[in-house]
Parts: C-alpha cells; structure tokens; sequence
C-alpha cells in the first residue's frame, strides 16, 4: 500500500498520532511541537504493526519516526508484562534491532533513543555496538541483554558469533539508510544477520535511495509494506548554489568565502583522506584553522572532533564521506562540496547535513572545469538545474564560460574530419586552464 503524500495533512501536535504519556511529555521538554511529515506519515502505520518503506530526505526527522513507535511498543509491552526479569527477558535477548551503516550513525541513533525513553525511568535498554572501540566493553553492556540494539553489521556479527547476543527474539527489525549499508559493501553482511531473525517480525526500511539493490531487499523481505515517498520536491529551506572558478584556485576562494562570511561553523567535503590534511594545510597558511575528520581517526579522535564542532568549538571541519550519513549538528549554516562526491546519490546526502529540522541552511559545491561533466550527471540524477555563478575577483575566464553553457548543446557536425576538430577545440581549452593553473 502505497500513501499519497499529498493527500495527507500533518497533524498539529504528536497526541494527535496516538503516542503514550511518557513520549509526549519527553517530545514536549525537547519542544518538539508538531510531527515532520516523515513522523505524521510513518508512525502510524508502525504502532499499527505493518512493515514499511519509507523514503526522505536526509533532515527529515526519521529517527523520531521509527524510534517513537518502537518505544511505545516496548512499553506497552512492559506495563501488561510486570514480570520483566521473567524468562521472556532472559538471555542474551534483543527485542528491537536497528542496523545502521556508520559508527556516528550508531551512536546518534542510540543518544537519540536513550533521550526520547528518558520518562521510562531506565526501564528500557538501548545499547549500541560499532567497530573501532573495545568489543570487550560492548560485551559488558549486552550482559543480560537489551531491548533496543542500534549496531553496524560487521560488528554484530562479531559480537554473535562471541556469544554476546542473539537474534532469535527480534520483534522489530529497523533499516536505516538501507542503501549507503549496500553501496558500503554489507550485502553479505546483512544476508547473515537476516539469516539469524526470527521469521515473523516487523521489517522497517528507510532509505533515501532507492537503487535495485534496495529494490530487491524490499520485494524479498517485507510483507505488504506500507511504503512512504517524501518527494523532493517538498517545501526546503536549503538553498543550494554553484561556483565556478579557475583549476588551481579553489582554496583561494575557500578561504575567501570562509572569511567573508565569518561562518561560525562549516562542514567541508573531500574525496580522501590525504586530502582532508592537505587542504587543512593549506588554509592554515591562509589563516584559517581547520580539524579533520576520516577513517584512519580512531573512533575516540573522531567522537571529540564531532562532539566539538557541534558545540561550535570548531568553526571549520574538513570531512570524507563518512560524515555524508548520520551527523546531525543543529543550525549547521553551510556545506561545501570542496571535491564532487563520486556518487551523485551522496551529493543529496551531504548537503542534507544543513538546512535540517526546518533551519535555513546553504550548499555551496566549487567546481572547476574539470568538475563540470560529473556535476552535470549529479544535477541529472537528482533532477536539478542550478544556476552556475561566479564569485567577484575568481571570474573564469571568457572561453571557459562559453564552454559552460554550450555543454548540453548537440555539437554541430564539423566539416571534413570531425575527430580532428573536436580534439584540437578540447586541447585549446585544456591549454587554457593550464595557464591560469
């Protein structure tokens, strides 16, 4: 069953969606005041038990969507059952599992939960394991069991295979952001873990994305799904905007837009970890102090550098695409995309890093001429057309411009041997980025 989105009006306040005393008296300290569509939308159908795919936008609210009717289900399950220590809860038990595909996504998820079951009085456990810290400490925390496990694949599977934990009482299965889980290379991953689920649960699938792999992860695991599509075209407040600047003089501009605007905090994209400490270096020399965030942090390292930058500790931080998913920094003003993302479906992911919850937000993405066909696939796939503009004192040159916007123009065909033409005209403009280098 798929749900018209535009046929739906959001609740006014969360009683309205049916949620419990302890919830809504949570969801009122944090002033939360009205549902996002994902959560009017999503948790309905959840407390009425079906499965669901739901699709948003990254900002949209989702783990409140799934986390709010998850603890309700628990709780109501511990109010008509007095006997929690009883055999039901024995073991090493998970009623709701959650998988997620990073270690901050882990962690967000699970402080995220641990807030809204704040009026639970400690009744329910959520624990969460990730890979790059001590197993032996998450093995502490699992003694006993839990009734929310929020984890990445490769670590549960450890962690199971320890006897830590089982899988055999899971009432609730979460996805989220089943497709980043899929292009990061857990396939194999998930399939094991799968193989380990009870037959009759609920399955919940959130994702952004939807390539063939999610497809078909959807088609042979869920039953009836409700299925749940935000469209893109959704009132936003992040306003995204291009500039186009000479090879070589990037950083230049970067600094010089990171000192114009005095951003008070800046998230900044690139493709590699080399490269985060290199463009470090750079705007060092420029007067402008930046942190790192990569893989090849420890997970303690890369915990204090995002703890912070969210308390705005940190005014610019340089990132790889692990920090695309799952960081949640509130009234993050801009995201740069220093370097394109590879993959046109991760541009919508880290730019969704501002503009959050409603704040007004801005996406900045600095291309150069060698830049300019992969960003045109980005727009393409995600079906936009975004104004190309110049910042005064980095102007491109003429010849640049013109090629620009004659790009998606069908060439003419030239007389005599095309083949000769077209190299000589892409050498000439090769010649002319190469002198403004």
């Amino acid at each position: 069953m798929s749900i018209d989105t535009t046929q739906i009006t959001t609740p006014a306040n969360f009683t309205e969606l049916g949620l419990i005393s302890p919830l809504l008296a949570r969801l009122t300290e944090l002033e939360y005041q009205q549902p996002t569509p994902i959560q009017a939308q999503a948790i309905p159908s959840v407390l009425a038990g079906r499965d669901l795919i739901a699709g948003a936008n990254t900002g949209s609210g989702k783990t409140a969507a799934f986390a709010l009717p998850l603890l309700q289900q628990l709780g109501q399950h511990l109010s008509t059952n007095k006997t929690l220590n009883s055999k039901s809860r024995e073991g090493n038990y998970v009623a709701g599992l959650i998988l997620v595909p990073t270690r901050e996504l882990a962690k967000q998820v699970a402080d995220s939960i641990k807030s809204y079951a704040a009026h639970f009085n400690g009744a329910i456990k959520t624990v969460a394991v990730f890979g790059g810290v001590s197993a032996n400490t998450q093995m502490l925390a699992l003694r006993g069991g839990t009734d929310i496990l929020v984890a990445t694949p490769g670590r549960l599977l450890d962690l199971i295979s320890s006897n830590a934990i089982k899988l055999d009482k899971v009432k609730t299965l979460v996805l989220d952001e089943a497709d980043r889980m899929l292009s990061l290379g857990f396939t194999e991953e998930l399939s094991a873990l799968l193989a380990l689920l009870p037959k009759q649960k609920q399955i919940l699938l959130f994702s952004a994305t939807f390539p063939e792999q999610v497809q078909a992860l959807t088609q042979e695991l869920l039953n009836d799904p409700v299925e749940i599509q935000l469209q893109s075209s959704d009132a936003s407040t992040l306003v995204q905007r291009v500039f186009t600047v000479n090879k070589g003089q990037k950083t230049a501009l970067l600094a010089h837009l990171i000192k114009q605007h005095k951003w008070q905090q800046a998230l900044i994209f690139v493709n590699a970890k080399n490269s985060c400490n290199h463009l470090a270096e750079k705007l060092s020399k420029r007067g402008i102090t930046a942190e790192v965030f990569h893989g090849d942090k420890g997970q303690g390292a890369r915990s204090r550098v995002l703890d912070a930058f969210k308390a705005g500790e940190i005014d610019v931080l340089i990132a790889t695409d692990i920090a695309a998913r799952g960081l949640d920094i509130e009234k993050l003003p801009v995201v740069i995309n220093f370097d394109l993302p590879r993959s046109p479906s991760d541009y919508m992911h880290r730019i969704g890093r501002s503009g959050r919850a409603g704040e007004v937000g801005l996406a900045l993405s600095l291309i150069d001429h060698e830049d300019f066909h992969h960003f045109k696939v980005i727009e393409k796939k995600n079906k936009l057309r975004l104004e190309h503009e110049q910042v005064a004192g980095f102007e491109t040159v003429e010849v640049i411009n013109d090629a620009f916007s004659d790009a998606d123009k069908p060439m003419a065909k030239p007389e005599g041997s095309g083949k000769k033409k077209r190299k000589n005209k892409e050498q000439v403009n090769a010649d002319i980025w190469l002198r403004n280098d």
